[in-house]
């Protein structure tokens, strides 16, 4: 009897295989990277520092906004008594909570005495011509300047009706109002703050999760490991994952960040606040996750190019200083500085959400800079893959880009 097998039919090997078959090489080397840094003691603990600083800041902010102040004025006489209370109406009428307390006292030397004594923060006492604010060892400036407007207003208004006139018919005209184009004061201060957060958060993410790209190819190009894993998977996955690996990473702590201080808002009661930042922090994710694409392929390339850690050094400089005007453009430029770094590569991933949130602007300009972002983000990939394949496995010297070029692959 003849028995007859059905031929064996071979896999195909797809494109995402590596020479041992591997599906997905670049997805297990991103894997691996993940599970490196989460196991990185110093990466975790300078995390939650990190952490525990957003939090206590977040937690210090709102018990000095909650602090109320009760100063206690000595007065020795009724005018003196009447001024100090024309200054507690002006502090109730804000939203300090502060208030002002009035204490008479039968004459200048009792006041000055409960001064002394830290009875009374402060005596309010006339002079022969005019009145003198009287402290113990420092005047709170708050205090200091409610009881000078306090007395402003009484003495103008005790000189208008010995001339036979009113207040408002002196001052009449003087009225000084601030208006703003566009904003306010708070809401610009705001502004200032919430770009000082995107341009730190990029800096702190481009500097540790690119640096430990560069340093891991590195070592591995010096322990000749990477030798090893060029045998298991193409070279370009290798680089590849690293960039996916680490951009996930950086993503993932600066979404922790966010949690924890939108967490934190909550719970002090100031989100509804500040729900005007939550469109241009969306868009800070995206650009953020493009621009970082960039740099981490840019910081492998690196990391292929040198031969030793003095090298590394050496040669990440330019990188750094597109890093730093990237900060510098979010925290300092203004009008058409600022927008004109909104649309460079890389710079755009904080000069244009800071932009955004001092500007309604229209959905093409956020769209185009990406674009432009993104297309640039490709280029930087495809040109370190090219780089990358060519100098990571060149050891005893250090390259250049156009050196690792004219190799080959």
């Amino acid at each position: 009897m003849t028995t007859t097998t059905a031929p064996r039919t071979e896999r195909p090997t797809t494109v995402d295989d590596g020479p041992a078959g591997v599906q997905r090489p670049w997805l297990v080397v991103a894997v691996r990277e993940v599970m490196v840094k989460l196991h990185d003691r110093n990466f975790l603990i300078s995390t939650a520092i990190t952490l525990a600083m957003i939090a206590a800041g977040i937690g210090l902010s709102a018990f000095l906004g909650a602090r109320t102040s009760e100063h206690t004025v000595a007065v020795a006489d009724d005018v003196g008594a009447q001024i100090a209370a024309a200054a507690h109406e002006v502090v109730a009428a804000g939203d300090s909570g502060d208030s002002v307390e009035v204490t008479e006292f039968p004459d200048d030397a009792a006041a000055r005495a409960a001064v002394d004594a830290e009875e009374a923060d402060v005596a309010l006492l006339a002079t022969g011509d005019g009145w003198t604010v009287v402290g113990r060892t420092e005047v709170d400036e708050g205090l200091q300047r409610v009881l000078t407007e306090a007395v402003a207003a009484a003495v103008l208004e005790a000189n208008a009706q010995a001339a036979g006139t009113t207040t408002a018919e002196l001052t009449a005209g003087s009225a000084v109002t601030t208006e703003l184009l566009e904003g306010d004061a708070e809401q610009a201060e705001m502004q200032r703050v919430v770009g000082f957060v995107f341009a730190f958060l990029f800096y702190m993410a481009a500097i540790v999760f690119g640096m430990a790209i560069a340093t891991s190819v590195l070592e591995e190009k010096q322990n000749r490991v990477v030798e090893i894993l060029a045998t298991a998977i193409p070279i370009r996955q290798l680089l590849y994952g690293k960039v996916v690996g680490n951009s996930a990473l950086a993503l993932a702590q600066v979404a922790l960040y966010a949690v924890v201080g939108l967490i934190g808002l909550n719970l002090t009661g100031t989100a509804g606040d500040i729900g005007w930042i939550l469109g241009a922090s969306g868009w800070f994710i995206v650009f953020f996750i493009v621009g970082f694409t960039a740099l981490a392929s840019v910081f492998a390339v690196l990391g292929s190019l040198a031969s030793r850690s003095e090298d590394l050094q050496s040669n990440t400089g330019p990188v750094l200083g597109v890093i730093m005007v990237a900060v510098f453009a979010g925290i300092f430029a203004k009008g058409t500085p600022l927008a004109v770094a909104s649309y460079i590569p890389v710079v755009s991933s904080v000069a244009m959400p800071v932009r955004m949130l001092s500007h309604d602007l229209p959905l093409w300009e956020p769209v185009l800079a990406l674009v432009i972002t993104a297309v640039a983000a490709y280029l930087l990939v495809r040109l370190g893959e090219r780089v990358y394949q060519r100098a990571v496995l060149q050891g005893g010297t250090a390259l250049t880009w156009r050196q690792a070029l004219k190799l080959e692959a």
